[in-house]
């Protein structure tokens, strides 16, 4: 990359919407920001999807620059629960990590995997719709984070990154996927229940850093008011927790970081996997699919 090119990070964190380029040296370089909070409504954390357009368009116009950007990415604060129909329209308000009103789902799946299963978790929160005998349940065609419906936008890719995808389900750190036993465990619970649709499914495609995660389409382009051009590469969509790893290099094992944000969590990089089930920590991976010991 030449030393007038940039890099472009779109991040949405609890409190506020982040755009900001960095250079060759990683020197930040420009940046943008809008703040926002979330809204409790009818016994849900929520935040409206208008906006996060109107966010990101008010971040992204800040940044000098911009035609100089030679590649992009989109990180988010992770888990919660966006479900979607077969034409991705949103079928229940998205649901974020603050709420807490699947502990009988957590619970269930965490006795049942053998692996600890946080509120928070996308499957958490679908199995809860599911037990709740939710009306959109049989409607759901993809369930997504934040970062993976912002990216999916704006790249026509249903994809994110391994990290991302271990704050939505089990990772098998050695296949850099998802956990193909416990994937037909949670199928077999739900098939007496005759679902049009099966887990796998649902779940976006897995991707590890360095991956291409497709380009800015002309209509992603469009939803940002051509702000950025059509054509610029995208990395795989992260989470809140990859993008601590990465910024402060602790993604080797024996190495972890503090975060101190909206919420508090460390997270350690494991040479091993553990040997029990920890209901205190939660395993998510780094951005190229290590495990990783978190505790929030």
């Amino acid at each position: 990359m030449s030393e007038h090119r940039t890099c472009l990070g779109l991040e949405l964190g609890s409190t506020r919407i982040k755009a900001i380029t960095i250079d060759p040296s990683f020197r930040p370089v420009s940046s943008g920001d809008y703040t926002w909070a979330s809204r409790y409504e009818n016994g849900v954390w929520t935040y409206p999807l208008e906006e996060v357009w109107t966010g990101l368009k008010t971040a992204l116009s800040q940044v000098e620059g911009r035609e100089h950007i030679a590649a992009a990415g989109v990180s988010a604060m992770m888990h919660g629960y966006l479900a979607f129909d077969k034409d991705w329209n949103l079928l229940t308000p998205f649901r974020t990590w603050q709420n807490t009103i699947t502990g009988a789902a957590a619970a269930e799946l965490t006795e049942r995997f053998g692996f600890n299963i946080p509120q928070r978790w996308s499957i958490a929160h679908l199995y809860q719709a599911v037990l709740n005998q939710e009306e959109h349940v049989p409607k759901i065609a993809h369930i997504t984070t934040l970062a993976g419906y912002i990216h999916y936008q704006l790249t026509g890719v249903n994809a994110v990154g391994v990290g991302e995808a271990s704050g939505m389900f089990p990772i098998d750190s050695a296949a850099l996927d998802y956990d193909r036993t416990m994937l037909e465990q949670f199928n077999a619970v739900t098939a007496p229940l005759n679902l049009p649709w099966k887990l796998e499914d649902l779940l976006p495609r897995v991707l590890v850093a360095g991956q291409d995660a497709g380009t800015l389409t002309e209509a992603g382009s469009a939803l940002l008011d051509g702000l950025l051009p059509a054509g610029v590469p995208f990395a795989p969509a992260e989470g809140d927790a990859g993008t601590g790893m990465t910024a402060t290099n602790a993604v080797a094992p024996r190495t972890g970081n503090v975060s101190a944000g909206t919420s508090i969590f460390s997270m350690v990089v494991l040479e091993r996997p553990l040997k029990e089930v920890h209901e205190e920590i939660d395993l998510v991976t780094t951005p190229t699919g290590a495990p990783v010991a978190m505790v929030h």
